[in-house]
């Protein structure tokens, strides 16, 4: 049995600070790994080496979330109202809405669900492990705590290991760490308090061995693991309502509110004035369908379906509708630094001969394309060239990466560094492929963290030399010579280690080259010492932004959208990295982990204060970085999560909206609400102007069926006062809204975006659908219309026109009235006159089509019958076209009075 053991979970252990002895103690274990029997013991004891699955969505799931809106819940109250007053027509017509809307979300959203990856993937691999003595291959899920694992070079690591053998490993832990730079592993034991990105003697599940071979023993599996810890964390946070959804529950509840008051007040009125009960009813269920936009969630939907196929054409997926206008409306952006706003591919940027101005070096990644150059962007002499190549020789044989051109490609392997050397080397004119295979190299001396240097002994054309290539603090103690363009001169210590930490300020990882002064090779330069050397340069070398992304950041900027970094990685990376994007200028814009841990808690007005005044926050753990959005979030942002690591994760599922990278870890895309398919940060800008393209879109939508569903009202509302007869009935009104103008608004969700959507800034978290703007055009537009509607139905009954005669007539108006004022609805700026036609064909469409199936419905006698229409004559059918004209006539002044009323919109 496995002792020491108090939970599933082994907790409270810093594993990385215990003895090898302590670490047999504790796990029960020793160098011959466990037996067979004990294995099957222990996995009893502490389950497979898995992830909970993740409960996928069904179909029928999907297609009930649907009907979570609090509008759809006032459309199925109106329908069964319309049930129990036995107006089965007017309960088919909202039914099939309701449908209908359920119907294009569940295909929208099920075919983004189908687009994420599962989450299991990081543990589906096999690994090397030392059971009863001999080294056998198992699945990584039958692993446990004990269990002694091998791993080279390629390989992910299947748990968390305390390692006990190494020779010279480095692991990438970007997904958990957000590091950029491998980490080189070692077997010393550590101090106690360090955090996960300093535990050079432990290998953490999910992350990838690039360099070397280590052993280790297994101290946590499945959940127990970091990973599994974020995993957990992801499970337990909190999800945020999309703006979105926030605001079309304000909306709802207002329309829902506002509904029963006008239907209570307009029905105690029409008893007062003596109709009937019956009839009371009857109008309170036309007062109602007039006031409800039935066609509100499918032009939702349409909308937000449009603009998601719009986004996914600029790289962007969308796995949940409402996350579509969640991007347009965020305030801030907390976004990952490696991999998002940079390449995650270390570079050679700038090469320093001692004695000379630094060199520029193009391109970035792991290829030879690319060169090196002066500041000026000249080529270099003769001689720095000659002293370069030499350089890039040196540093070609001290490496043990590969990188070579394939067909029109690039195929690269070992250590990132080494590989970003060999690339420097092509760039330079050489062939590092003939080098390493025509140079003999009869010493090679490994890096290793406590040397921090790699280095050989070969012979080329110059005779048998000694090179070495390292940490420049490592090599340039060594080094009594430094080689200038007029030759070699005495080595000015201070001076290049000076320079050396000016590069390191700016975000560069400082390496230098140097060859022993005198030929030979040493025979064991580890034991007796290195040789005398002479420097021959430095490289500096950084993970690159991406060539779009300080445009993208500017542009954010510009729509007064906030960005900030969040990453694991030094501080000073971070900085020199934000100031080449614009995101920070000065150290005091930093917050570092080790200073939240200072504050002893994320509840404390101290932190809030940090948060906001912070551009940067480095070396911060997840958990730290799940607090910084949630403090975000409480001080009123909107907040846009971008990531593409493990330790993305829970800030991905507890923001407003979760960007994954296309790139990125299952863990991050399985909570992100959408995905950047191309890694780009200019899509992510992409996203929030197709998100505010489509906010305006919903805007339009709810102004025309809000501002028709009104008139409605004001017509049921003037005559009842004038004591005529229902203008219109239940049925007329579905059709208007659902049928005529239900074409119109899906016409609408097709408008292209209007120039200036990211000049502007993003509406504030607290405001709603209806600002000042929305209600005021509203209360214009409606009561024109509602007027126009009165006066006609006025003056028809008064000159004793036949009441049904005279409703088909007020019906033929208001669907001429929804025709023409469609057309004001496509800007709430812009004249509809500056609005060219061609810009939306679908909604001239749409239009035409509206009218055209009015006509056809007044001709066809079962709908004649079922919405009581008849034909008009063209004339009676031209009176009507020019009072419904003055609509646009009156909103077109509107557009033109309002700006200069009111100065704040």
């Amino acid at each position: 049995m496995v002792r020491d053991t108090a939970s599933h979970c082994r907790t409270g252990i810093s594993w990385h600070s215990l003895s090898e002895y302590e670490i047999y103690e504790k796990l029960a274990t020793g160098e011959k790994g466990l037996s067979s029997q004990e294995a099957a013991t222990r996995i009893l004891e502490f389950g497979k080496n898995e992830l909970p699955e993740s409960k996928r969505a069904s179909v029928f799931t999907i297609f009930l979330s649907q009907f979570k809106s609090p509008l759809i819940y006032v459309l199925i109250a109106a329908a069964l109202l319309s049930w129990f007053l036995d107006h089965l027509t007017d309960t088919a017509f909202i039914t099939v809405v309701i449908l209908v809307n359920a119907v294009i979300g569940t295909i929208q959203e099920w075919k983004a669900e189908q687009s994420a990856k599962a989450l299991q993937q990081l543990f589906r691999i096999t690994a090397v492990v030392t059971r009863d003595g001999h080294e056998i291959r198992i699945p990584a899920e039958e692993l446990v705590p004990g269990d002694l694992v091998y791993l080279e070079a390629g390989t992910r690591v299947p748990a968390d290991l305390r390692i006990t053998q190494v020779a010279d490993c480095s692991i990438d832990e970007s997904v958990l760490t957000g590091e950029s730079v491998p980490v080189t592993k070692k077997v010393t034991t550590l101090p106690e308090e360090i955090p996960i990105s300093d535990q050079e003697n432990m290998a953490f599940a999910g992350t990838t061995v690039v360099r070397g071979i280590c052993r280790g023993f297994i101290v946590n599996t499945g959940i127990c693991t970091e990973v599994g810890k974020i995993a957990v964390a992801v499970a337990d946070t909190t999800l945020s309502k999309p703006p979105l959804i926030i605001r079309m529950e304000k909306f709802s509840q207002h329309i829902a509110v506002a509904v029963l008051v006008a239907t209570a007040v307009l029905g105690i009125i029409a008893v007062y004035q003596g109709m009937g009960i019956i009839d009371v009813f009857f109008f309170a269920v036309a007062l109602a369908v007039s006031a409800i936009p039935e066609g509100l969630p499918v032009a939702l939907t349409v909308v937000l379906s449009i603009a998601a196929h719009r986004m996914a054409g600029r790289h962007v997926i969308v796995r949940k509708m409402t996350a579509v206008e969640s991007l347009g409306s965020c305030t801030l952006i907390a976004s990952d630094k490696t991999g998002t706003l940079t390449m995650n591919e270390q570079t050679a940027h700038i090469v320093l001969l001692p004695g000379r101005d630094s060199f520029q070096v193009t391109g970035t990644g792991y290829t030879g394309e690319g060169s090196i150059h002066t500041h000026k962007g000249e080529h270099l002499s003769e001689t720095d060239l000659h002293q370069v190549q030499r350089l890039c020789h040196i540093a070609a044989l001290c490496s043990e990466a590969q990188l070579e051109r394939i067909d029109e490609g690039w195929h690269h392997s070992g250590d990132p560094i080494d590989v970003a050397f060999l690339a420097l080397a092509h760039k330079s004119g050489l062939d590092t492929s003939l080098i390493q295979k025509s140079v003999e190299r009869s010493l090679f001396i490994p890096f290793e963290a406590e040397r921090r240097y790699s280095a050989a002994g070969f012979t080329d054309a110059t005779g048998e030399r000694f090179g070495i290539k390292g940490a420049a603090e490592a090599v340039l103690p060594h080094c009594i010579r430094m080689r200038t363009a007029a030759g070699d001169e005495e080595v000015d210590q201070a001076l290049l280690l000076a320079k050396a930490e000016e590069l390191a300020v700016d975000g560069y990882r400082v390496l230098a080259v140097a060859e022993a002064v005198s030929p030979g090779i040493p025979e064991d330069p580890i034991k007796s010492g290195l040789p005398p050397l002479v420097l021959l340069g430095y490289i500096g070398f950084i993970d690159p932004v991406r060539p779009d992304a300080r445009e993208s950041v500017e542009s954010c900027q510009k729509a007064g959208v906030t960005v900030v970094m969040v990453t694991g990685d030094h501080p000073a990376t971070a900085l020199a990295i934000a100031k080449t994007l614009g995101i920070a200028d000065t150290q005091d814009q930093i917050l570092t982990g080790m200073e939240i841990d200072a504050l002893g808690s994320v509840d404390i007005p101290e932190f809030f204060d940090l948060v906001q005044k912070a551009r940067v926050f480095a070396r911060v753990t997840p958990v730290q970085k799940l607090s910084i959005v949630d403090a975000l979030i409480r001080m009123g942002h909107f907040v846009a999560v971008t990531g593409d690591g493990v330790n993305d994760a829970p800030a991905l599922r507890r923001a407003h909206i979760g960007v994954a990278m296309g790139s990125g870890t299952d863990i991050a895309k399985d909570n992100a609400a959408m995905i950047i398919t191309d890694d780009r940060f200019s899509s992510i800008v992409a996203g929030i102007e197709e998100g505010r393209f489509a906010y305006d879109n919903i805007r339009k939508v709810t102004y025309l069926l809000v501002s028709t569903g009104a008139a409605e009202v004001i017509l049921f509302t003037c005559s009842l006062i004038a004591h005529l007869p229902l203008p219109l009935l239940a049925v007329q009104l579905l059709w208007l809204n659902l049928v005529t103008n239900g074409i119109q608004h899906v016409g609408l969700a097709f408008e292209p975006g209007e120039k200036g959507a990211m000049n502007r800034p993003p509406r504030p978290p607290s405001q709603g659908i209806f600002n000042r703007l929305m209600i005021g055009q509203i209360l214009v537009s409606s009561v024109v219309m509602g007027l126009i509607g009165f006066i006609a139905w006025y003056s028809m009954i008064s000159i004793g026109v036949e009441e049904n005669t005279a409703r088909n007539l007020a019906v033929l108006l208001f669907v001429l009235l929804e025709n023409v004022h469609v057309f004001n609805c496509r800007s709430e700026y812009v004249s509809a006159f500056q609005m060219p036609l061609s810009r939306n064909l679908f909604l001239v469409g749409s239009v035409i089509a509206a009218q055209v199936i009015h006509q056809v419905a007044m001709h066809i006698p079962i709908l004649q019958d079922v919405l009581g229409l008849q034909p008009v004559s063209l004339s009676q059918w031209g009176v009507l076209f020019a009072a419904a004209c003055l609509i646009i006539v009156i909103m077109e002044l509107f557009k033109v009075i309002w700006p200069r009323v009111n100065k704040t919109e």
